[in-house]
């Protein structure tokens, strides 16, 4: 019989139901066809104009009904399309899961639609005075919702019938991890039997598009959005901004076995540290990402050794692929220039506060299928940047552990350790 506990003598946290949407399609089995055979996501943007703009490419999501209504609706779509995977998966019930609910999503803002409701022509108060004036007489409920952060979380609760107060944070590019590693901490301390986790973001918005630009952060690779995103390479120019979502239903080993779930994997260990050094640059020496990843394998109860696949942060930017490069070569020495190490935002881009679940996600299904997604687009080696990158194609590998990365603006760091099997 399966052990019920790990090193720390903390219940197993097992992995019974995942989802995911991505520019790729909807769900794992269209995802994960795409992904293994290398087909890239990026497209030219067709829902805003992008006359005049550095950068013309994105991975949206623009097949689900809400693709045109804007971040927040989009948001929740992709969340609740992801959520009903898992839950399916896991054989839950979806109107009643039973457990708490931890979302990761994009800070909230008005839609232009909502913006332009809030105008008014009379110019004779002022701006502040006309603005609560027609405030006070729009009757509007979505306009009120979709300008509340914890709004997509209560609407999902709703849905799922999740347990207490749902959960929204908002890590940056480390969210969709950081969900994941609160769902696993409940979970250890005691707290239920079960938790959904859930990153999402529909936030490719023109604004977002600016403002990251502005910040020298996109590709500018517009003639080929399908070659645009290409980590660790030599001539990488910025990450391709996308949207997606990512689910996980987790919940006790002990739990799961007794109602005989399928599990489809395990989490051994999670690891956040903070770094403080700049708004957007991460810490030029890595140490905050290396104390992230040595946290994680602490957790895990694992050694440098014990990890056979990396699935990185990769995200295609100078600094970040560098730093990532230094944070790993510190902690894994020697190995690192012949462990596999692979990005999926080659071809899906970055989801941003998705990001960190749908990775996790593709690294579960990674050790499932024994199958290594490749970074493609890998044609001119960065020679600073030493690594098995799993080049352009899939690669066929037994994988029995997985570190997953994420990285984000303003020193948000978390890690997580999957595996295959229970200790």
């Amino acid at each position: 019989m399966a052990k019920l506990t790990d090193h720390m003598g903390r219940p197993i946290v097992a992995v019974t139901g995942i989802g995911v949407v991505t520019s790729l399609g909807i769900g794992k089995t269209d995802n994960w066809a795409a992904l293994t055979s290398g087909k890239s996501g990026i497209h030219p943007i067709t829902r805003f104009p992008v006359d005049h703009l550095n950068t013309r490419i994105a991975g949206t999501v623009d097949f689900l009904a809400s693709s045109s209504k804007g971040a927040s609706p989009l948001t929740y779509e992709l969340a609740e399309t992801a959520a009903q995977e898992a839950v399916a998966e896991a054989g839950l019930d979806s109107s009643d899961f039973g457990g708490p609910l931890f979302l990761a999503s994009p800070p909230v803002e008005l839609d232009w639609a909502d913006r332009f409701s809030l105008y008014n022509s009379d110019k004779a108060d002022s701006g502040a005075e006309r603005l609560l004036r027609v405030a006070r007489g729009l009757k509007e409920i979505d306009i009120f919702e979709t300008t509340q952060f914890g709004s997509i979380a209560d609407r999902l609760a709703d849905h799922f019938g999740t347990r207490g107060l749902p959960i929204t944070l908002s890590t940056a590019c480390a969210s969709g991890a950081t969900a994941i590693q609160l769902g696993v901490e409940a979970i250890r301390r005691g707290e239920c039997d079960r938790a959904l986790s859930i990153g999402s973001d529909g936030s490719a918005t023109a604004e977002a598009l600016i403002r990251f630009s502005l910040l020298s952060a996109l590709s500018t690779h517009n003639d080929v959005p399908e070659k645009a995103s290409k980590p660790f390479s030599k001539d990488r120019d910025g990450f391709v901004l996308a949207e997606g979502s990512g689910a996980l239903v987790l919940e006790s080993l002990e739990a799961a076995l007794a109602r005989g779930a399928t599990i489809l994997g395990i989490m051994r260990g999670c690891g956040e540290r903070a770094d403080d050094f700049h708004r957007t640059r991460s810490k030029p020496d890595g140490s905050p990402a290396i104390a992230a990843v040595r946290a994680a394998l602490a957790d895990a109860g694992l050694g440098e050794d014990e990890i056979d696949y990396v699935n990185a942060h990769g995200t295609s930017t100078p600094e970040n692929d560098k730093m990532e490069h230094l944070s790993l070569s510190t902690v894994f020495g020697e190995r690192i220039g012949s462990m596999p190490i692979s990005s999926n935002k080659s071809m899906i881009g970055h989801t941003l506060s998705a990001a960190g679940a749908v990775e996790a996600a593709f690294s579960l299904m990674t050790m499932r299928e024994g199958v290594i997604p490749p970074t493609i687009n890998y044609d001119n080696p960065d020679p600073a940047i030493v690594l098995d990158v799993v080049p352009n194609r899939k690669r066929d590998a037994s994988v029995g552990t997985v570190l997953s990365n994420s990285f984000g603006f303003g020193g948000q760091n978390t890690c997580l350790v999957m595996a295959r099997e229970p200790v």
